[in-house]
């Protein structure tokens, strides 16, 4: 019972420094290039995968090894470029309209695992996808009767995501947690690498600072959620992570002067209720599969 509270005190953590993460990543990429930015960031994160990596059992070696190594930094790669994306979409969208679309990415997720990893989706799941999605059409209805083509960006973020996802389904069939993560890390920060020096900007004293302060909170959010998976299952985690709407809302309206619409509002209540229970009904699913696997053996 302890370590599952500790557990989720650590979601709750990593949960509030990554929508600090936004809020600064907003401002940042609002003054300065949002590859430029993300590169930054992904050194220290890389640098941080790499020092935990070696401080495993085995050591660096041990992790690196991996069965998937195309996968693998395929899963890198599509990272480092969502990120771009949710940061651009942050200083042009707003930090609560984009999150309210991001929200969105599980049921996307639901959708194309049924062609790309061949999941069976019964008719719960479908309702549940259909839901999200009209939530989704809500939060992108215009006012002015036009889809407005800055709304693209985080669209797109969402496919970006949802395929790295699915990506990190497939690989961890043959890879611990542990090399998928420093994958992530390693494979994104030379990703940024070869692009990021192209989109150089110098920065003032104090615009350093708060990239410092962005580095840190991308450290320590990866590591809470890490102590958080080590203790909980993920469909105890996954449900959390909607608070980072609630929070970009907060960052969003208080900070950043953005205005939530009625689609806005109610289009998210409906993507966050379709999110949770497609994220418990996969749960649901799983354990059925594996409890009849077992009996199977037995």
């Amino acid at each position: 019972m302890k370590s599952k509270t500790q557990g989720y005190i650590f979601v709750l953590l990593a949960i509030t420094i990554f929508s600090l993460q936004d809020g600064i990543s907003k401002h940042l990429a609002s003054v300065y290039p949002p590859v430029f930015v993300t590169m930054i960031r992904y050194w220290a994160f890389a640098l941080f995968t790499i020092l935990l990596a070696s401080r495993m059992r085995g050591g660096f070696k041990a992790t690196a090894r991996t069965k998937r190594p195309i996968l693998q930094v395929f899963r890198g790669v599509v990272l480092a470029a969502q990120v771009v994306v949710a940061i651009s979409s942050f200083a042009t969208v707003g930090l609560a309209h984009s999150q309210a679309i991001f929200a969105g990415t599980p049921i996307l997720i639901a959708l194309l695992s049924m062609p790309l990893l061949g999941e069976r989706v019964g008719w719960r799941r479908w309702t549940a996808i259909c839901a999200g999605l009209a939530g989704v059409l809500l939060i992108l209805k215009p006012e002015s009767g036009f889809l407005d083509p800055k709304l693209l960006l985080p669209i797109f973020g969402c496919f970006l995501f949802a395929f790295y996802v699915l990506a990190t389904r497939l690989v961890s069939r043959d890879d611990s947690a542990m090399t998928s993560f420093f994958y992530t890390g390693v494979a994104g920060g030379i990703t940024m690498t070869l692009i990021g020096p192209f989109y150089w900007t110098w920065m003032s004293a104090g615009d350093w600072g708060w990239m410092a302060l962005l580095c840190m909170t991308g450290i320590s959010s990866h590591y809470f959620l890490i102590r958080a998976y080590d203790m909980l299952d993920a469909s105890a985690v996954q449900p959390l992570t909607y608070l980072q709407l609630v929070y970009a809302c907060i960052i969003g309206v208080t900070i950043y002067s953005e205005t939530l619409t009625f689609n806005m509002i109610v289009g998210s209540v409906i993507v966050v209720a379709a999110g949770i229970f497609t994220i418990w009904r996969e749960h649901v699913v799983a354990r059925r599969a594996r409890n009849q696997k077992i009996e199977a053996s037995s």
